[in-house]
Formats: structure tokens, C-alpha cells, sequence
């Protein structure tokens, strides 16, 4: 079974989908019925592969997409030259590890993307108008193309099918993001002129639904109150996006600039040692395909104090301190900080149904459901959609 692994996007540092692409990657080289994976990305990732932690294998092979960093290039590089990329590469099936325009009927074999959440539907406000309305396009045009769509979650099945046709929704199937822990941790900060002072972690990139601009008002309202140490710092971790202006100045306002960091392009153990180190990690949002963050810190035994959401709530009910963002919420917020705080840290939760080797057997089943031998498109189709309404009953 040769896999084509598509992870090629504008992100030059490491981020959530750059990181299930790589995860999955691993996932797939563990099992003996794989004997070829093909690692697609652009021109500027190289070192976000590096900073993966994915190790040479003779079964893996990195491909550099020919594309610009502008998104004309890139969409136009996977409606044209992916199905000519896999016709030369000889795969058994292409995995797009999120949505981007597909000419379905130019591939020869089956398609599968992962699918982490609705946003462009849910919550428009993370890309701004008018780039909303083209990011819809492409996410239906790709759902519609597809074979099949990987949901990272539960959570996200439902949005699937409150956001799709039934045509669509009944090709979706739940394999979660793989979160497993991680064996090294770097022995310096990452943060820069850090001098051991205690910080609260937030990994986030810059977009409305995280929610930041409430942490950060939450923060100051901690720092001024005192009911914290007065050295405490917050660390944000994530990429610009399309809040970032006004984070800052928000951050600017407050006059938290010596008390707030903002950091990206973490390789993991660099992120690990931030999940050690750290008091709590928060994790404010208002939605969530999957709560990331929140599985990694508990796999690091974190105090976590997170929003009352349902992908929060999948990943880890019962676990953290789980707050409505409902009126109030700053207040609820500060305070389940500061009763995390006042409890000793846990010890490291066990979480096998994020386990590389279950997601690797999932994996395998989808994918040999779609590679049957010889089959044409129509019972591959056929056979995709028969799993998806299996995996749907459980949701």
C-alpha cells in the first residue's frame, strides 16, 4: 500500500494540521502493510518537517511541491498537478490532511481529507470578509470531490452534518488526531530572557475562536486583583492570523507587554518543555474542532482550566476545570485559574484512543475499504460511503 500524505500550505512554523500531517505520517509507517509513504509539502516547509521530529525512514519520501506562497499558486497546484503527482508516484490513495480545491475525476485513485472543523461556516469571523466566502468554496468543493472525510472528532461530525448536505455527511468518518507523549524535552527555554518566573501556557494561533482577547483581560484582571504572584507571565503560542493586530493592541492598552510573550515556530520538545514548566494551561475557546492543547497537557499531567465546549468535553470530561462562556466569564475564568493554582499538579493521564498504533489500524481499514483489488471508482465510492455510515452510527 503506497500512501501520498498531502500537507503542502502557506504556514512556514509548525501548527495544528502541519502537525496531524506529520502524525499521521508515523501512524502509517508502523504498520507492515504500508510499504511506501510520500510526505507532500511546499517549498518553505522543510524546516517544519525538521522541527516534526520525523526521523528518516526508507519508506518515507519528503516531495516539494512546485507552488508560490501566495493561495492562487497553491489551489491551483492541487486542482492541476496533485493527480499528476500521484499518476507518477504510482499511490494507492491520496490523504489531503485538510480541505483544498480537487479535480476528483483526474485522480486514479481514492481521495480522503481530513476534515478539523467547519470554520468557514461556523465561525467566519476567523478569516475575515471577503476571504470567507471563497475559504466555503473550496471547503464544499473539496467535501464534494472526496472519497472520504476524516473528522478529527465527534464534535466535528455533527458540524459536518449541520453545515452539509446528506450526500456529504454520510462520507465522514471519526479518526481522531493522534496525541501521544513525547519522549524528549529540551533542556532551555524557548522563552526568550526567561529567568524561571511562573507563566500560564496558552497554544492558540491568532483567530477569533480562541478566544484571546478574553484570557488576556482575564490575565490583567489577575495581575491587578493580586491574587496571583505578581511575576506571573503568559505565554501564547501560535501563529499570526487574523487577530493579531488586535491582540496586541489590546495587549499594548493593558500595559502587559513585559508580562504577556507570544511565541510560534516551537519544535516539540521545545513545546513540551513549556507543557512541564508551566503553572496551568488555558484554554479559552469559544469552538473547537479538537482540543489539542488540552489532550497534550493532560498527557503532561498540566492543570488545564478550558472552555465548556463539546470538543473540550470529548477530550477530556471530567479532567480540567471546564468554564461557560456565558455572562461573567472573565470572572469564572480568573477564578478557575486561581483554584487550578492552588491545587497540586496531576500526574500524567493515559490517553489510548489518541494512540498511534489504534489510529494506524483505523487508518488502514479506511484506506484498504477504498483499495480493493481492482476495483473501479463507483465500489470504491461505495465502499467509503457503507464505513462512513458505520462510524456515523456511533457519533
Amino acid at each position: 500500500m503506497k500512501i501520498l500524505i498531502v500537507a503542502a500550505s502557506y504556514a512556514s512554523n509548525i501548527s495544528g494540521i502541519q502537525r496531524h500531517a506529520c502524525n499521521v505520517v508515523r501512524c502509517l509507517l508502523q504498520q507492515e502493510e504500508v510499504s511506501f509513504v510520500h510526505l507532500v509539502i511546499a517549498p518553505w516547509q522543510h524546516k517544519l518537517v525538521r522541527d516534526a521530529g520525523i526521523k528518516p525512514d526508507a519508506r518515507l519520501s519528503i516531495q516539494v511541491a512546485e507552488m508560490a506562497q501566495g493561495s492562487l499558486s497553491r489551489n491551483y497546484w492541487y486542482y492541476r498537478k496533485l493527480p499528476q503527482l500521484a499518476d507518477r508516484l504510482e499511490v494507492d490513495l491520496v490523504h489531503l490532511t485538510y480541505p483544498v480545491p480537487i479535480d476528483g475525476s483526474a485522480f486514479h485513485c481514492p481521495t480522503v481529507v481530513t476534515l478539523h472543523d467547519m470554520y468557514p461556516f461556523e465561525i467566519p469571523r476567523n478569516f475575515g470578509f471577503p476571504k470567507f466566502i471563497f475559504n466555503r468554496l473550496i471547503l464544499k468543493q473539496c467535501l464534494r470531490n472526496v472519497d472520504v472525510i476524516a473528522c478529527v472528532s465527534d464534535a466535528t461530525c455533527r458540524r459536518l452534518e449541520q453545515y452539509s448536505s446528506a450526500a456529504i455527511w454520510k462520507k465522514g468518518v471519526r479518526i481522531y488526531n493522534c496525541v501521544e507523549p513525547q519522549p524528549v524535552c529540551a533542556s532551555q527555554s524557548p522563552i526568550p530572557n526567561w529567568r524561571g518566573e511562573p507563566f500560564l501556557l496558552c497554544v492558540a494561533q491568532h483567530r477569533h475562536n480562541k478566544n484571546l482577547p478574553l484570557l488576556i483581560r482575564t490575565f490583567n484582571r489577575l495581575l491587578r486583583s493580586g491574587t496571583v504572584a505578581s511575576n506571573l507571565k503568559l505565554i501564547i503560542l501560535g501563529i499570526a492570523a487574523q487577530e493579531t493586530h488586535k491582540i496586541h493592541k489590546l495587549v499594548s492598552r493593558l500595559r502587559l507587554n513585559g508580562s504577556i510573550s507570544f511565541l510560534e515556530g516551537l519544535s516539540e520538545p521545545e513545546l513540551q518543555w513549556c507543557y512541564t514548566r508551566c503553572e496551568a494551561v488555558v484554554a479559552p475557546s469559544i469552538t473547537e474542532g479538537f482540543g489539542l492543547p488540552v489532550a497534550e497537557g493532560l498527557l503532561t499531567g498540566c492543570r488545564i482550566v478550558c472552555s465548556d465546549i463539546p470538543a473540550h468535553r470529548e477530550v477530556a470530561d471530567g479532567q480540567c476545570r471546564f468554564v461557560a462562556l456565558d455572562q461573567d466569564a472573565e470572572i469564572r475564568l480568573a477564578k478557575a485559574i486561581v483554584d487550578s493554582l492552588d491545587e497540586p499538579k496531576g500526574k500524567p493521564v493515559v490517553l489510548p484512543q489518541f494512540s498511534a498504533p489504534v489510529l494506524a489500524k483505523q487508518y488502514i481499514e479506511l484506506y484498504r475499504s477504498l483499495i480493493a483489488p481492482g476495483p473501479s471508482m463507483e465500489n470504491a465510492r461505495s465502499a467509503a460511503l457503507t464505513f462512513g455510515e458505520e462510524e456515523h452510527g456511533r457519533v
